[in-house]
């Protein structure tokens, strides 16, 4: 009788303790994963962070790393570079139906703030120790990637007033990043994002590529349109001493990369331009005058534009913008005709990567 009770106790001890022991690990989880993940911060040359807290869904797969922030351990400015408020980690589970264990994340108010007396000092080999040891924060493969009311800004706080050039409200998405869905296409994966510039412009990007190369192949454009040019004038006035009252700022671009060549566009555009504001001093207004001068000379008058092309093409490693044809555009805008305010299309993928090849071939 008694043999039988203590067996009964064993039975029913052995499950307990089982079951004790995952409850325990379960709430032990969230701060072995926070102590991981902060120690992979903490480990990168040149930069210090940490994240505020992490939460487990072990349905579901996933943890999701709250209050992520990362700075240079010698900026003078408390402006974190990246600053992700919310990031899901997480198993995506239509991949896995497939037969492929990868990862699907999605962002939540992310923040990327390049201060330029920070960043232009470092050295730009350390880009691949920050982004390594974030991808490490990731156990297995990226394959979607979303992020909604991102931000991204360009800030220089050594100038006077500060410049703050930014994107708001950005919506990213990523898809088939790891090629989870079988594709005959040289750029299986595609990028798509939209968001809201400094001036109140509406920015577009949206393209194709292929991440799994060492250097990616793609093929991209994106525009910026209906900016407030009076907005930039912070940063118009720091590099060239001049500001807008009025008018309106459009760019628009296309880049394609195939092989590690690179073939692409900048077209800037300036729109009822107006300069010289009213509370001017003499030499402001005297170079401003200057800068309007040319700037007459230069639009083109039907459409009231100024406005040029830039190419850029190259190799990887030297990629560079060229001047003469730059100048020509110039005044092929302004003599000729006037560039039309959308996306040339005349940047092909497949012609870029006959170049690639050619290239390869001559070498």
């Amino acid at each position: 009788m008694n043999k039988r009770i203590k067996f009964r106790k064993k039975r029913y001890a052995v499950p307990i303790i089982i079951i004790a022991t995952l409850i325990i690990l379960r709430l032990l989880l969230p701060y072995i994963v926070k102590k991981y993940v902060n120690n992979v911060l903490s480990d990168i040359p040149g930069y210090y962070g940490e994240v505020d807290d992490i939460d487990i869904s072990l349905i579901r797969g996933a943890y999701v790393i709250h209050g992520l922030y990362l700075n240079k351990t010698d900026a003078k400015s408390q402006v974190p570079f990246l600053n992700f408020r919310k990031t899901d980690i997480s198993i995506e589970w239509e991949a896995l139906l497939k037969g492929k264990i990868v990862s699907e994340i999605f962002m939540n108010s992310p923040e990327v703030i390049y201060v330029f007396e920070v960043q232009s000092q470092k050295d730009e080999s350390d880009l691949d120790d920050w982004s390594k040891a974030l991808t490490d924060l990731v156990p297995i493969n990226i394959n979607n990637l979303e992020v909604i009311n991102g931000k991204f800004a360009f800030v220089e706080i050594n100038a006077e007033p500060t410049i703050d050039l930014h994107l708001d409200k950005v919506k990213l998405s990523m898809t088939n990043l790891r090629n989870v869905v079988e594709k005959l296409e040289t750029l299986p994966s595609k990028i798509e994002a939209t968001g809201v510039s400094i001036g109140g412009g509406d920015f577009k990007l949206n393209g194709k590529l292929n991440i799994i190369k060492r250097i990616p192949d793609m093929d991209i454009s994106f525009s910026l349109e209906n900016a407030n040019a009076s907005a930039m004038n912070e940063f118009t006035n720091h590099y060239a001493g001049i500001d807008f009252e009025e008018g309106n700022f459009n760019l628009f671009s296309e880049i394609a990369i195939a092989n590690g060549y690179l073939r692409g566009y900048i077209k800037p555009i300036l729109k009822d331009a107006k300069l010289i504001g009213k509370e001017d001093g003499f030499l402001e207004t005297l170079w401003e005058g200057f800068v309007g001068f040319f700037k007459f000379i230069l639009k083109n008058h039907k459409e009231n534009t100024l406005a040029t092309k830039v190419p850029i093409e190259g190799d990887l490693n030297n990629v560079n913008s060229k001047t003469w044809p730059t100048i020509i555009n110039i005044f092929k805008n302004g003599w000729i005709k006037a560039f039309k305010n959308i996306i040339d299309d005349d940047i092909d993928f497949k012609n870029v990567q006959k170049e690639a090849n050619n290239k390869k071939l001559n070498k």
